[in-house]
């Protein structure tokens, strides 16, 4: 990947394929990437096919998830760290930043490249998002929070806290539990 370009193909098994770069076409990508209910082979399949045009031969569906990982993260190495957003969860606060950044609704536009987007995102200063991911950040590590952040915790604490997701079964196993509880 060229960083000073804004990929719009990829070179899988020395076969060029373009790609579906929208940040709305990414997000939903996501989204299946992050479902719980869905087995992980199935949520790669939805994502191969989603963000390549034409069918990944099996032998080279291993490289094009390397790709689409590399693709995600703007080429950058993966380093690991804790989760400190879900785009899903935060999405109107990620929405309000970008939009400020970007000087107007990014949702308007006819298309925006996942890259452009990302650095729209990475350029959010001081706002709703920011207090969100630092007190994530400080909590995470076991930091005391200033007095205004214990506040701002419990008053938003379902806004700050990450909100687990779970499998059908899952959450029948804690409806069931929940109903024996309060039954």
């Amino acid at each position: 990947m060229k960083l000073w370009q804004l990929p719009k193909s990829a070179e899988i098994g020395g076969k060029t394929y373009p790609i579906h770069t929208d940040f709305r076409e990414i997000l939903e990508i996501i989204g299946y990437l992050n479902d719980p209910a869905l087995p992980e082979f199935v949520r790669w399949r939805i994502t191969l096919a989603l963000f390549y045009e034409g069918r990944i031969s099996p032998e080279h569906r291993a490289e094009a998830m390397d790709w689409f990982s590399r693709f995600l993260r703007c080429g950058q190495p993966d380093t690991p760290r804790p989760k400190l957003l879900d785009w899903e969860q935060d999405a109107g606060a990620i929405l309000s930043g970008v939009n400020a950044v970007a000087g107007q609704e990014v949702r308007q536009l006819s298309y925006v490249h996942w890259w452009t987007f990302l650095s729209w995102f990475s350029a959010i200063g001081q706002g709703e998002l920011a207090v969100l991911v630092s007190l994530r950040d400080k909590l995470s590590r076991g930091q005391k929070l200033e007095p205004w952040e214990q506040e701002f915790y419990r008053q938003n604490r379902s806004r700050v806290d990450l909100r687990p997701r779970y499998t059908p079964a899952e959450e029948a196993e804690r409806a069931r539990l929940n109903g024996m509880l309060n039954g």
